[in-house]
């Protein structure tokens, strides 16, 4: 989808390369799940797919909690006003004593993590089931992994859990599902084994899928087909990705387009130090091409017209690329390239220090005039 001309605006605004977020995107996509699962289900947004102040505050309003996952975030979001839910492997001592002061709930991931918890807390116990796969990029139970507490355990941490205010499970399994249906039926398994076990809250992560190529989407009208929550149950829900990707734009200015060994390179300050996504899962990112008519130099523009390009980035490493093989009508150099549907896991877990490249610069639709 081509961006909208704000878009444009704010991206051309100021100095390049630039994240622009909208927050009204982050409200209507919460909005919308909201829509579409059963009543009462509690939406948590995972934090560590944005953590743009604006992107959280606007999540936080929207949404019934945070999840947080590091120290960092739990005093960042400590501040909203919301419920927080403290998740990941590996917590130390301290993060687990912040946690316990600020009355965060704890997804608990193993039971030598639960006998380190002070004093009583609320928590969830994170179970890494044996369950059918489900579709998506990453996988986090079902499979032998790092999270959760392993079912041949379970009746061991109930035991030791007697002591905190045990609220339910945490069953989160996969990240990036496009298969709402598939998805549908999960959450219906998650359900029906919680309340086999107890009831109460049931925590199915999130693992709401975007497709950021935009060829395939996540189909609301299905991911809550035949989800009943029975009487005494919460569904919480703890999207990251479904909420943020699309409220965000990468922009970067061509630098130079050059052609090597029969193919051409469009050159941008800015690469995946900014945006890592497409090195780490090896697609190439689609762009649109914002003509920039102004040039400051006295000879010619380099250009290319009616061809394909890799776009690269300002590094030294090959593999600094956000797209490969991408057809174009015409780019030069000066031009602006504007990724759209990066609002989640680009900055956040790109190697911003690598060469000491500069940062770039973060605005809002909400700064920017209609």
């Amino acid at each position: 989808m081509s961006p909208s001309p704000r878009v444009i605006r704010a991206a051309l605004a100021g100095p390049l390369p630039a994240y622009v977020y909208d927050p009204a995107v982050v409200r209507e996509r919460i909005g919308a799940l909201r829509a579409a699962l059963p009543a009462g289900t509690v939406i948590a947004y995972a934090m560590k797919a944005n953590g743009h102040p604006a992107v959280v505050a606007a999540a936080a309003a929207a949404a019934d909690a945070v999840e947080v996952a590091s120290a960092g975030e739990l005093d960042a979001a400590a501040g909203l006003g919301v419920p927080l839910i403290l998740s990941g492997p590996a917590k130390p001592d301290p993060l687990l004593r912040r946690a316990v002061d600020t009355g965060a709930v704890i997804n608990v991931e193993s039971v030598h993590e639960l006998r380190r918890i002070p004093g009583r807390a609320r928590i969830c116990l994170r179970v890494n089931r044996s369950h059918p796969a489900l579709p998506g990029t990453h996988r986090m139970s079902g499979v032998a992994t790092q999270f959760g507490i392993g079912e041949d355990d379970l009746r061991e941490a109930l035991a030791v859990a007697a002591r905190h205010e045990l609220l339910g499970f945490h069953l989160h399994a996969v990240s990036n599902n496009l298969d709402a249906a598939a998805h549908a039926a999960y959450l219906r398994d998650c359900i029906a084994w919680a309340a086999a076990r107890g009831g109460g809250w049931v925590n199915c992560g999130g693992g709401f899928g975007v497709d950021v190529t935009g060829r395939e989407t996540f189909d609301l009208d299905l991911v809550g087909r035949d989800v009943v929550v029975p009487a005494g149950m919460t569904l919480v829900v703890e999207p990251g990705r479904f909420v943020a990707a699309p409220a965000g734009w990468y922009a970067a200015a061509v630098v130079d387009v050059k052609r090597s060994h029969g193919t051409w390179f469009a050159l941008v300050k800015g690469g995946t130090h900014h945006f890592r996504l497409p090195a780490s899962w090896g697609y190439s990112h689609p762009f649109t091409v914002v003509a920039v008519d102004d040039w400051q130099y006295p000879w010619k523009r380099p250009a290319v017209t009616g061809a394909a390009i890799t776009v690269a980035g300002e590094q030294c490493n090959p593999r600094d690329v956000l797209a490969r093989d991408a057809a174009v009508t015409r780019v030069r150099a000066g031009d602006v390239l504007l990724f759209a549907n990066t609002g989640a896991y680009g900055w956040e877990v790109a190697h911003h220090d690598f060469l000491r490249l500069d940062p770039p610069r973060f605005t809002t639709l909400a700064e920017t005039p209609p």
